[in-house]
């Protein structure tokens, strides 16, 4: 933290004017002792703070392991790693991974090596948005990873499995960062409102207490959406007689706004919260579906992104044990497409509403990964020669359609010839379930395979 930050927000504060740095990287932690959150990794006994106490203690410790920090926005990926290499004595430099390239990359390795060659010094070397390294960046950093060159620390809010390669990811110890819990974030509020120096303290600000659970509580774990809401709300109060200002609840909400949904429509909470709807839908819990469906909503999500999982949910869940199901998410698709938001959202709902209430079967679901792992398994088999049509007078001669039952000639409109090839006769793909319209389904497919096996039987006694 520059030591000029709290100079200026005084200034800035005594000419009535937004300082111009936000309360929010006014207020970074500048020891792990004024670090909030992150317990898991950093509390007594665990593996960070052990890794961190090793290094410090100990002359001999050699460098940090190289890490990635993977975490929401504002669980305080950065500040962890500048205090990380602080905490263990090494050098801090930052690399940017969407406007550096491999010249920069070099640059980079070449001052950590002159300052290990030199002074003995290790350096940790601080990526944001590591995901976004590209082939060349991850080229040149490998090797100087690989020889202790230097300690890469870095931070994505994309899952690394996915973003990173593995030759990378390999090298590299990941921590999972969270959201921070709400009492977390209401400590950091109070601290920030107490400060004198770096905070609000001198602002004579009264909080009411329903004031600071909306920002502790509708943040979503995101300290610095926390503390920037905090300082518009302050700096919007207005002031009393007395000088100071008093923040309601109504003020803080209104400070909030939108910036507590947290929503990334191309990252993996993306897929998070798609996942999660589907399988509210699976676990026929009509609340958290809408609980979910309302998140994407509020974020943003292109609402067809939505509709089509509700139509693989209609088939892969429910399927013929309510056929109306698919029928609901196709005439969701339709209203998303003729409205749009925010007129179709009640269309979504009902379509998911409907599809967490209807009768559950994955029997459809099963019954195509059957057969497909059969085709795999056996290969394209010939299709039964009576079961080809015979267009040309060559396929006639070679006998395609010949022998074929037409079913509608048979009492029941059911012929007994076998449909399947005959290397694979009789097998069975669809089991239907016993719920909903299912029970009916079974029922059927019982009685064409009794008057198959009828007509089979009757064949072979004549």
């Amino acid at each position: 933290m520059s030591e000029q930050s709290p100079d200026l927000f005084d200034a800035s504060l005594a000419r009535g004017m937004v300082p111009s740095v936000p309360l929010a990287e006014r207020m970074r932690p500048q020891s792990l002792d004024e670090y909030v959150g992150q317990k898991d990794i950093l509390g007594e006994g665990r593996i960070l703070r052990r890794l961190i106490d090793q290094v410090r203690a100990s002359t001999d410790a050699g460098p940090l392991p190289s890490m990635i920090f993977w975490g929401p926005p504002g669980t305080g990926k950065t500040t962890l790693a500048r205090l990380v290499a602080q905490a263990s004595g090494s050098a801090f430099e930052s690399f940017s991974a969407v406007s550096s390239g491999v010249k920069e990359a070099r640059a980079v390795i070449e001052a950590a090596r002159d300052r290990l060659r030199m002074r003995s010094e290790h350096t940790v070397l601080f990526v944001d948005e590591i995901h976004r390294f590209n082939k060349s960046q991850q080229d040149a950093f490998l090797p100087a990873v690989e020889a202790g060159i230097f300690s890469l620390i870095g931070a994505t809010t994309e899952n690394p499995s996915f973003e990173l390669n593995s030759a990378l990811l390999s090298r590299a110890r990941v921590f999972v960062l969270k959201h921070l819990s709400t009492e977390e974030l209401r400590e950091l509020l109070i601290r920030a409102l107490k400060d004198p120096a770096r905070g609000l303290g001198k602002m004579k600000i009264q909080v009411e207490p329903d004031a600071i659970e909306v920002f502790a509580q509708l943040a979503g774990g995101d300290a610095r959406t926390a503390l920037n809401a905090l300082e518009l709300a302050a700096l919007a109060a207005t002031k009393s007689a007395m000088g100071d200002r008093r923040i309601h609840k109504i003020l803080a909400e209104e400070a909030l706004q939108r910036n507590s949904i947290l929503y990334d429509r191309a990252g993996e909470e993306h897929y998070n919260l798609i996942s999660a709807l589907h399988k509210s839908i699976r676990n026929s819990n009509a609340d958290a579906a809408l609980y979910y469906l309302a998140r994407m909503i509020v974020g943003g999500e292109d609402p067809l992104f939505i509709v089509r999982r509700l139509v693989r949910a209609a088939s892969e869940d429910i399927g013929l044990a309510d056929p109306q199901a698919l029928i609901q998410a196709l005439a969701a698709k339709d209203a998303v497409d003729l409205m749009g938001y925010p007129e179709c959202d009640t269309a979504l709902a009902q379509a998911t509403v409907y599809l967490a209430v209807a009768p559950k079967s994955n029997s459809i679901y099963q019954a195509i990964a059957e057969a497909k792992s059969e085709v795999q398994l056996s290969g394209p088999l010939p299709v039964p020669l009576y079961y080809r049509n015979a267009p040309t007078q060559i396929m006639k001669e070679e006998a395609y359609g010949q022998g074929y039952q037409y079913d509608h000639d048979w009492p029941d409109k059911i012929a007994p010839q076998e449909s399947l090839p005959t290397q694979i006769a009789g097998k069975k793909f669809f089991e239907a379930g016993n719920l909903g319209f299912e029970k009916d389904v079974q029922k059927r497919l019982e009685y064409f395979d009794s008057v198959r096996r009828k007509l089979r039987d009757s064949t072979k006694k004549s």
